[in-house]
C-alpha cells in the first residue's frame, strides 16, 4: 500500500510530519546545521554543478525515484519509511509474538538509542571520507555515482535523525547535533567506528569501500529491519533500497578495474600492467585485503554479550530472520574458532552471543560471490595464474577475539615481528599508495575515461556512457 507523501514541504516526507508541529519545527531547526555541515565537509568543489541524481519521491513499488539534474545543496533530502504492516508482530527474541512497538520500550531506551546513533554516525562519516574524490574523478559517469552515494548517505542521516528527534526527546536532539559535530579521522572527535575514520583519497579505495564497507551496511540494515521497534524497522527497509546502488558502484567499479587490467596486461610483452599505466593485480589484492579486513571489524566481536542482548530484546535480528527455522536462539550453539593458549581451537558458543558472527557469515559468502565474478572476468580474458582471493577472516583484525593477534592471509598465526616484516606482501605499502595516487588524474570530458578503468557496460537510468552526467 502506498503512503501519501508530503513532497512540497521544506522536508519531503511520508511520515505526516505536518501533523506534529513540534517535531516539524525541531527538524526545520536542525536542517540549517545539516546544510552547513554539507557545505563545510561535503563534496568539495562541485556544489554549484548540476548533477544527474536520483531523488526519493515515494516508497511505491512501481517507482520510488525521480532522475533529474540538480545542484547537490538543492537536493531534496527527506524522511521516508516503508509502508506499515498492519498488526505486525515481533518475530524473534524474547518478545516474539507480541505486537511490534510503535514507541520506545522504556527498558530498552538506552541501547536502542545507541544502536540508532551508531548507525547514523556512519552516514555522514562516509561523505566526509570521500569529500575530495570528485577532484580526481575518472569519468563523468563515476563522478555522478560518487555524488549519488553522497546525497543518499545524507538522506540516511536524515532517517536516523528523524528517529532520534521523534522518540528520544532532549537526549535524541543532543545526539542528532553530535552526528554533525564528529568528523571522520579527527583526533579529538572521530567517528564511532574505525573503518569510517580511514582515509579514502583515491578511487581504488572508494570502489573497495563501497564494495566491502557499504556491504556491511547492507547486513546491518537488514538486521535492524527485523527490529521489534517498528519505526526503526520501516526506516531501514527503505534505506536498503538505496544501499543497493552503493554496493553496485563498488562491485562493478572493481570489476571494471579488473577488466581494464586484463586488457593492459595483454598489451605488454611481460604482462606488466603498471608499465601500461594500469592497476596491477598484486596491488588490487592488497587493497582488497585491507578494506575487507577493516569491514569485517564493523560486525563487532565474535563473542558478544551486546549482540545477545540486542537479539534477546528483539531489537536486532539476523539477516532475513524468516529464513531461520527457530527464532529465539535459546539452547542452541554455534561452532566457532577461538584462541586458547595461543592456539586456534574449535568450540561451541551459545548462539545468541555469536549473532555478530552469524551476520558476518552471510557477509563473507556475499563478498565471495563478488570475488568469483571478478575472477570470471580474468578467466574470460584468457589470463592464467591470476586469482583474487578473500583473506582469512582472522587477518589484520582490530576488533573481536583476533584483535592484537597476528595472522597471515591464510589465517596462520604469526609473531608480531614476522607480521611487521611481511605486511607489505599483504597490505598496501607507501610505494603502492604513491603509485595509485599518481594515477588519480581527473577526466571530466563527456564520453572520456582514464586509462586504468574500463567504461561501464551500461549507463545510469538508460542513459549512454557519454551522457552529460555532471554539468560543470
Amino acid at each position: 500500500m502506498a503512503i501519501a507523501s508530503e513532497l512540497d514541504t521544506l522536508i519531503p516526507n511520508n511520515v505526516n510530519l505536518s501533523a506534529d508541529r513540534k517535531l516539524q519545527r525541531a527538524l526545520e531547526q536542525w536542517q540549517p546545521s545539516f546544510l552547513r555541515w554539507w557545505q563545510d565537509v561535503g563534496p568539495e568543489g562541485f556544489q554549484g554543478d548540476q548533477v544527474y541524481l536520483r531523488t526519493a519521491i515515494s516508497v511505491d513499488t512501481d517507482g520510488w525515484a525521480h532522475f533529474d539534474h540538480v545542484k547537490m545543496p538543492d537536493y531534496r533530502w527527506g524522511i521516508f519509511l516503508s509502508p506499515a504492516e498492519a498488526e505486525r508482530k515481533i518475530h524473534f527474541g524474547d518478545f516474539m509474538g507480541q505486537p511490534a512497538w510503535q514507541e520506545v520500550p522504556g527498558e530498552f531506551r538506552n541501547i536502542l538509542r545507541r544502536i540508532i546513533v551508531t548507525q547514523g554516525d556512519t552516514e555522514p562519516a562516509s561523505v566526509e571520507q570521500q569529500r575530495r574524490l570528485g577532484q580526481t574523478a575518472p569519468s563523468l559517469y563515476d563522478l555522478r555515482n560518487l555524488f549519488q552515494v553522497n546525497v543518499e548517505e545524507g538522506r540516511h542521516l536524515w532517517a536516523m535523525v528523524y528517529l532520534l528527534h521523534s522518540y528520544f526527546g532532549r537526549d535524541g536532539r543532543e545526539e542528532a547535533e553530535g552526528l554533525l559535530e564528529r568528523r571522520s579521522g579527527d583526533s579529538d572527535k572521530p567517528r564511532i567506528l574505525g573503518a569510517f575514520n580511514a582515509p579514502i583519497d583515491d578511487w581504488l579505495s572508494f570502489f573497495m569501500f563501497t564494495m566491502f564497507t557499504d556491504r556491511d551496511g547492507k547486513y546491518q540494515l537488514y538486521a535492524l529491519s527485523e527490529s521489534g521497534f517498528d519505526p526503526l524497522a520501516r526506516t531501514c527497509k527503505f534505506m536498503i533500497t538505496e544501499e543497493a546502488h552503493h554496493m553496485f558502484v563498488g562491485e562493478t567499479g572493481v570489476d571494471r578495474i579488473v577488466r581494464r587490467s586484463t586488457e593492459l596486461a595483454k598489451l605488454d610483452p611481460n604482462a606488466d600492467v603498471r608499465k601500461q599505466g594500469g592497476i596491477d593485480f598484486a596491488t588490487l589484492q592488497k587493497y582488497l585485503n585491507y578494506w575487507y579486513a577493516i569491514s569485517l571489524d564493523l560486525f563487532g566481536g565474535e563473542i558478544s554479550s551486546n549482540a545477545a542482548d540486542f537479539f534477546g530484546a528483539s531489537l536486532k535480528g539476523r539477516f532475513k530472520e524468516a529464513q531461520h527455522e527457530e527464532h529465539t536462539a535459546l539452547g542452541q550453539h554455534y561452532d566457532m574458532d577461538v584462541i586458547e593458549d595461543g592456539k586456534v581451537v574449535r568450540k561451541e558458543i551459545p548462539l545468541r552471543t555469536a549473532m555478530n558472527e552469524v551476520l558476518r557469515d552471510g557477509y563473507v559468502e556475499d563478498c565471495q560471490r563478488a570475488v568469483n565474478k571478478w575472477n570470471r572476468t580474468i578467466q574470460d580474458a584468457g589470463l592464467t595464474g591470476i586469482e583474487l582471493r578473500l583473506p582469512h577472516r582472522r587477518f589484520n583484525r582490530n576488533q573481536g577475539i583476533y584483535a592484537g593477534l597476528h595472522f597471515d592471509v591464510e589465517g596462520n598465526p604469526l609473531s608480531a615481528d614476522e607480521f611487521k616484516r611481511r605486511q607489505d606482501e599483504w597490505l598496501p605499502s607507501e610505494a603502492d599508495r604513491t603509485y595509485i595516487h599518481s594515477l588519480m588524474q581527473p577526466v571530466v570530458e563527456r564520453g572520456k575515461i582514464v586509462n586504468w578503468l574500463a567504461p561501464p557496460a551500461r549507463g545510469i537510468n538508460g542513459q549512454p556512457f557519454d551522457f552529460e552526467y555532471v554539468r560543470r
